[in-house]
Parts: structure tokens; C-alpha cells; sequence
């Protein structure tokens, strides 16, 4: 809950509730607290791998990976109002993702990544992009981002980056949310200019 609260102080716009070893019902008090927290921020609150505790605590929606539920079951659990995130490696994922009736992907590992074991060969910048420009979702780069590759990310066209060490580990998260947001939506405007947008 204190971390939750740090990044919602810094204007993060969603937050993933990851508690990979937390028991069900500690899990469930700590969900419905950082729901409550999301919304009274005006963020989005997704559950990672948990449907029932993102049920149960109200949240947002969920992400789920290879491991978890399919997407087609958690979209038959959560229904039609709730977001569905999954994780993909390639564009063939993403579409695949779209069929399953997800709402957007997380795509990675985008660069090498010491938060988790990932068997997925790293991406790099030029297939994230290519993969971007094909996804019939929108995409959420993940793995190994660092602040200094916002800009260049957000320029591809992705919806968004999620980051863990980059956030959680800095001595001011706060601060350091700030400055992710800004970074991005500088590539993004910047993106958007280049395209003639206004």
C-alpha cells in the first residue's frame, strides 16, 4: 500500500498490483486498499495473474501471462466491462490477444530485464516499433525500461511502458514517477508533431 501510494503521489495513471508469494487473504485486504487508493486518484488499478482478488477487490481489470488464466477465461469471469491486459512477444500474440478478447498487450522483453526470469529473447527498440505498428491493440511496453528510454518508446506509438525497478527502487519514487510521465509524454508529443497532429 505504501508503494501504491508513492507512485499515485507521482501521477502514475495505472498501477498493476504484482503479489506473487502474498497469502489469498492478505492479498484480497491489500487489493481492496489499493483499489480504493486508485480510484480516489482517478488511476486505473490492474491485478497481475489474480481474476478472483481483481474481482473481489473491484479492481479495473487484469493482466495475465503464460502461466495464468487464458485471456478467453478471464474475459468470461471479468465480462465485458473490465480491461484484460496480456502478455505477447510478437505480433502474432498481440492478434492472437484480440481473438482471446484482450484489451491491450504487454509487449517485452523490450530490453534485458533482472526483475523476472524471462525465457523470450529481448526485443530491442526496432522490433518493439515494428511489432507497435502492427498490433491491432494497443501496446504496453515492458522489460528493462529505463527512464532514458521513454522518449524513444513513447515515439514508436505505444500506449504506454511499465517499469518496476526504475519506479520502486529510486530513493524519491515520487519524484521519480514524475519524471517517467514527463519523459514519455515528451515522445509521445513529440511523435505526434512529427505526424502533423495537433
Amino acid at each position: 500500500m505504501e508503494k501504491a501510494t508513492r507512485l499515485l503521489a507521482g501521477g502514475a495513471r495505472v498501477v498493476q498490483l504484482r503479489m506473487k508469494r502474498t497469502p489469498p487473504r492478505e492479498g484480497l485486504a491489500v487489493a481492496r486498499e489499493v483499489v480504493a487508493a486508485c480510484r480516489r486518484a482517478g488511476a486505473v488499478c490492474v491485478v497481475n495473474d489474480r481474476v478472483d482478488l481483481a474481482l473481489l477487490a473491484g479492481a479495473d481489470g487484469v493482466h495475465v501471462g503464460d502461466e495464468d488464466l487464458p485471456p478467453e477465461a478471464a474475459r468470461e469471469l471479468l465480462g465485458p466491462g473490465r480491461l484484460v491486459g496480456v502478455t505477447v512477444r510478437d505480433v502474432a500474440g498481440a492478434r492472437a490477444a484480440r481473438e482471446a478478447g484482450a484489451d491491450y498487450v504487454g509487449l517485452g522483453p523490450v530490453f534485458g530485464t533482472v526483475t523476472k526470469q524471462v525465457s523470450a529473447p529481448v526485443l530491442g527498440l526496432e522490433r518493439f516499433a515494428a511489432v507497435v505498428r502492427e498490433s491491432p491493440l494497443p501496446v504496453v511496453g515492458i522489460g528493462g525500461v529505463k527512464l532514458e528510454d521513454l522518449p524513444a518508446l513513447a515515439a514508436t506509438g505505444a500506449h504506454g511502458v511499465a517499469v518496476v525497478s526504475e519506479a520502486l527502487l529510486a530513493e524519491d519514487i515520487v519524484e521519480r514517477v514524475r519524471h517517467l510521465s514527463e519523459a514519455f509524454d515528451r515522445g509521445a508529443r513529440g511523435a505526434s508533431l512529427g505526424r502533423g497532429d495537433e
